[in-house]
């Protein structure tokens, strides 16, 4: 086992407790690292909330890489630049545990079980022209991801919530996001009003903001409107996923409002319908919603259009993340970054209450997804239990279920 990246409680020489000191990789380290990732991309189920949540219970709760508050932080930053969200979560804290192999390796091991799931349900798609059914798995895992939820929505609140002030700015940004505002505006607004009102005294007193949050200027690869009924080719289908990658902050949460004006309004290359199909396959696959994109790319061009729809969609996320990994602990010793930070961290946790509370209506719906939301709340909360292999328990009892059924 590698040596731990972090030592809980124990600030560094320069006596910022939240700062981290990157290691120098080791085979045990980068084989754990590989290990978590891979078996977190066939599993992490539940979008990004539900990622987030898995990666929460591994790394902070059983596995201590990191700290609670070094995790929210990992977190904002992750939410507020360009990018699938939970993958650059995956990418910051593998190099948290052994250093800039591991940033890499944790990044594609997290991405690459999503792909091949979404691949072969997509060649299934095309061959038999339906999306298959996976109501059964579902039935079983959408519980116990939201007891997961709860879960980590209850720990995380906990460090997150940092005086009544930034309570009220959570609970705030929870109501919001429930009437439907934007995800990424309520994160940025979020921490703008903790940044403004901590540093009232200050501003009155002339003192300049400087955030220099690195990466965000890649926006700018936002490469105009796409002609209409455009003839399919590689290098266009690459171009396309490669600008949406580029803005797609808030992760998933917003990938169908960018996919629709693209694949369906300015290339004409799929219909809604379709559309529709790959955000039900990326939802009902574990790891990253913005799979979607795969299946997409297989629909237009075959395996190598799921291949260049893949890496042109991930691509700006590891850009974007390798600039801004570095920057992580600088900003949270600013006074300014630090309150910017906080108001991020207690809005991304209320997105996540938020997320719990949409997908608990729709997964508790009889009185067995109740019974299994309360079982495994009780062995999450009180007896630590390992979510992963209660998803796995969920996914085998909904199957049992289904053919009991049939």
């Amino acid at each position: 086992m590698g040596r731990p990246v972090i030592e809980i409680g124990r600030p560094t020489a320069s006596g910022n407790a939240n700062a981290t000191v990157v290691p120098n990789p080791t085979r045990a380290s980068l084989r754990e690292v590989a290990s978590l990732f891979f078996r977190l991309g066939l599993t992490a189920f539940g979008g990004p909330a539900g990622a987030t949540a898995l990666m929460r219970d591994e790394v902070v709760r059983r596995r201590r890489w990191v700290t609670e508050q070094r995790f929210l932080d990992l977190l904002g930053v992750s939410n507020i630049i360009p990018g699938p969200s939970a993958t650059e979560l995956a990418m910051f804290l593998g190099r948290e545990r052994a250093g800039w192999l591991a940033f890499g390796l944790a990044g594609l091991l997290y991405i690459l079980p999503s792909t091949a799931i979404v691949l072969a349900l997509a060649w299934s798609y095309v061959r038999f022209g339906a999306t298959p059914q996976a109501i059964w798995i579902l039935a079983g895992v959408k519980p116990v991801i939201v007891a997961v939820l709860v879960q980590a929505v209850w720990g995380l609140g906990r460090s997150a919530v940092k005086g009544p002030f930034v309570g009220i700015v959570g609970v705030a940004a929870f109501v919001l996001y429930l009437f439907g505002l934007d995800p990424i505006v309520l994160l940025l607004a979020a921490g703008a009003v903790v940044l403004l009102v901590r540093n009232a005294e200050r501003l009155r007193q002339g003192g300049a903001v400087a955030l220099g949050f690195p990466g965000l200027a890649i926006e700018q690869l936002a490469l105009g409107a796409i002609v209409p009924a455009m003839p399919f080719s590689l290098g266009l289908l690459f171009v396309t996923c490669l600008k949406i990658g580029a803005l797609l902050f808030g992760g998933g949460y917003v990938l169908i409002a960018l996919l629709r004006p693209e694949f369906v309004e300015g290339l004409g290359w799929v219909s809604d319908a379709q559309l529709l199909d790959a955000v039900a396959v990326g939802q009902i696959t574990p790891g990253p919603l913005s799979t979607a994109a795969t299946f997409l790319g297989y629909l237009v061009g075959g395996v190598p259009g799921a291949l260049v729809a893949t890496a042109g969609i991930f691509l700006p996320s590891f850009a974007v993340a390798a600039v801004a990994s570095p920057a992580v602990s600088r900003l949270r010793g600013s006074v300014w970054t630090s309150a910017f930070l906080d108001g991020v961290n207690v809005a991304a946790v209320a997105l996540m209450a938020g997320v719990t509370w949409q997908l608990g209506r729709i997964a508790i719906i009889d009185w067995p997804g109740g019974a299994a939301f309360v079982v495994a709340a009780v062995l999450l909360l009180k007896f630590r239990a390992p979510s992963v292999y209660l998803v796995i328990v969920g996914a085998v009892l909904g199957l049992l279920r289904h053919l009991l059924a049939a």
